[in-house]
Order: structure tokens, then C-alpha cells, then sequence
């Protein structure tokens, strides 16, 4: 078996598990102060929940930038003291990768909304909308449609969470190459592994269908299905 198989995990919030500084918020400095409280708790391995700058729209699901730490949990020098005091005690630590999504605070969401023409404009998902109103009726799992009107541009784009956190565009093969980077960044700083984080929704289905009537609260948590063809699940089999 491999170490993953068989670690006990142990989850951490990086807000609420130890502050360090005083300052109400959890961070880094306060992980590494519990590094000896977590060995003596038989703990083999760490995942650590998002630490990435964000608007914390949703508990910091909503990334604004992979390959940073956000400045209230601290800088990158403490991450690696954080992640080589983890190894020192022969311990692995595992990341939240958040995939379907950014912020719509990110550089990417930035530049891509600024104009119809600008490189990045198909790192997400737009589309004009149709006869007034959004391309399909496909609704965010957090309720309400999963199409959001951008006044810039007069068009629409897709977001399976809130609309804080647009979706993005897995079909482009320039996403794929940045989101690599980003998992690459972290695993030549020693990085053991990743959660993946809404991998069943990252790729839609290109002919945008409309769901059929009569959709419950529990089919919005199941919409990931609903909005992918066998063909894209195999997609995501294939890269993951």
C-alpha cells in the first residue's frame, strides 16, 4: 500500500486552528507551534484546507492566486517551515487544489472579463445569452441560475458555486498549462500531494442542453452530472 492509503489524516483550517500572532486569525506561525501536538496525536499526514490569498467568499474555496500564501496566514518562507517541520517529524502534508474555479478576484477572471479580444477571455466560460436572458437554465449549486450577466462585455458567464467563483474553461489547453504551473510551484517546494477539490465538475458540456423541468434542491448538489457527458468524465479520469 502507499502512504496515502494507510496515513491518518488530519484536517487543518488554516483560520481557526492556531494563531500565532495575536491577531484573532489562525496562520502559519501557530501551525508550526503544534507541530509536536499533532506527532503526539498519531497523525501521519496533514491536508491542509485552502491558504491561498482570497476574498473568502467561500472559506477560501475562491482562490485569487495559486502560488502564494494569503498575508493574514503568513509568508512562503513559514509554509516551508511549516512543511519541512512536518517532515522533519515524518510527517506528509497535502494541499487543497481548487480546480473548477478561481476568484472572480484572480488576474485570470480579471483580464478575461476586460474585453471579448483580451488572451485570457477564454479561460472561462462566456457565452451571449440568448433572447434576453442567460444561454441555458443550468443553476448554481448554491442556488439561482449558474449563469452570471458581466455588464462589461454584455455577456454571461458560467459559475457551478457563487458567482464569485467563475468556472474555469478546462477545454483551453492554456488553463491546463497554468494550472500544471501552479502544481508544480508546490511540488518542487516538497509538496507530498493534493486533494482535488470539485474535479467531477470541471469540464461542461459544450452544447450548453437545458436540464429537464422539475429539478429539487438535491439534484443542484448532482448538476456536476447533469452538466457533463460521459465523454468529459473520461476527460477527467485521463488528466487526474
Amino acid at each position: 500500500m502507499k502512504w496515502w492509503q494507510k496515513a491518518v489524516f488530519y484536517q487543518i483550517y488554516p483560520r481557526s486552528f492556531a494563531d500565532g500572532n495575536g491577531d484573532g486569525i489562525g496562520d502559519l506561525a501557530g501551525m508550526i507551534s503544534r507541530l509536536d501536538y499533532l506527532k503526539d496525536l498519531g497523525v501521519d499526514a496533514i491536508w491542509l484546507s485552502p491558504h491561498y490569498p482570497s476574498p473568502q467568499v467561500d472559506c477560501g474555496y475562491d482562490v485569487a492566486d495559486y502560488t502564494a500564501v494569503a498575508p493574514e496566514y503568513g509568508t512562503l518562507d513559514e509554509f516551508r517551515c511549516f512543511l519541512d517541520g512536518l517532515h522533519e517529524r515524518g510527517m506528509y502534508l497535502i494541499l487543497d487544489l481548487v480546480l473548477n474555479h478561481t476568484s472572480d478576484q484572480h488576474p485570470w477572471f480579471i483580464e478575461s472579463r476586460s474585453s471579448k479580444t483580451n488572451p485570457k477571455r477564454d479561460w472561462y466560460v462566456w457565452h451571449p445569452g440568448q433572447k434576453h436572458g442567460p444561454p441555458n437554465n443550468w443553476l448554481s449549486a448554491f442556488g439561482g441560475s449558474a449563469w452570471e450577466f458581466d455588464e462589461t462585455t454584455g455577456e454571461y458567464y458560467y459559475h457551478y458555486f457563487f458567482k464569485e467563483q467563475p468556472d474555469l474553461n478546462w477545454h483551453h489547453p492554456d488553463v491546463r498549462n497554468a494550472m500544471w504551473d501552479s502544481v508544480r510551484f508546490w511540488l518542487d517546494m516538497g509538496v507530498d500531494g493534493f486533494r482535488l477539490d470539485a474535479v467531477g465538475t470541471i469540464f461542461e458540456d459544450p452544447s450548453l442542453p437545458d436540464h429537464k423541468a422539475g429539478v429539487t434542491q438535491d439534484d443542484l448538489y448532482r448538476m456536476d452530472r447533469l452538466a457533463q457527458t460521459a465523454a468529459e468524465h473520461a476527460r477527467v479520469a485521463r488528466l487526474w
